[in-house]
């Protein structure tokens, strides 16, 4: 078979593992090309199997590939220092805490402590329901089906209240849990008793 008949044989098939694995056409279509250049430079006298080889060549390029693209997204955001970032932004424009303190009203309003506190580190700051288990000391089961109870309650019409708990403090507690990783104090916050009806 020439070099012309095996490319058009084999390149849908490899287009389509590359794909599969970098998940961009873009990419797939140059991971595909560089395999093939590759395989017309090398003696063939050598390879057995033509179509193992291609697609050994193409899925270990396309591996490598995406390796490369999360170590380069890695080091960027080891390079990044995000409290910085966030302080040269202007916000100014936005009313962020306002919608924040609505969205912290009706949890405080619908929802119990367990529930919040669940809703919020899994919607919030997605956590896995393996470490809320440990956290809450619940099963991952109960642990989802109140994730989703919490979902349902706030699904529903909301009513205006006042507020019960102190706004600036709460987002102090996001923004250690969001910056540092620190969640003690957002947790304290989350376990103080919601509004009198």
């Amino acid at each position: 078979m020439n070099h012309s008949a095996t490319i058009a044989l084999y390149q849908p098939i490899l287009k389509s593992i590359a794909l599969k694995i970098v998940g961009s056409i873009h990419d797939a279509e140059d991971i595909v090309q560089d395999t093939f250049l590759k395989y017309l430079s090398i003696d063939h006298s050598k390879i057995e199997n033509i179509k193992a080889y291609l697609i050994k060549s193409v899925t270990n390029r396309s591996l490598n590939h995406v390796n490369s693209s999360k170590q380069k997204k890695n080091d960027y955001l080891e390079s990044v220092k995000l409290p910085e970032l966030f302080e040269k932004i202007d916000f100014s424009h936005l009313d962020l805490k306002e919608e924040l303190t609505t969205a912290l009203n009706v949890l405080h309003k619908k929802l119990g402590p367990v529930e919040r506190g669940l809703f919020l580190l899994r919607e919030g700051f997605d956590f896995e329901y393996d470490e809320l288990q440990e956290i809450f000391n619940k099963k991952k089961d109960h642990c989802r089906q109140l994730v989703c109870r919490a979902k349902e309650k706030l699904s529903k019409e909301t009513e205006k209240f006042t507020l019960s708990f102190d706004v600036d403090k709460y987002f102090e507690a996001i923004n250690k849990a969001s910056q540092r990783g620190d969640f003690q104090e957002l947790m304290d916050h989350i376990f103080e008793r919601g509004p009198v009806e």
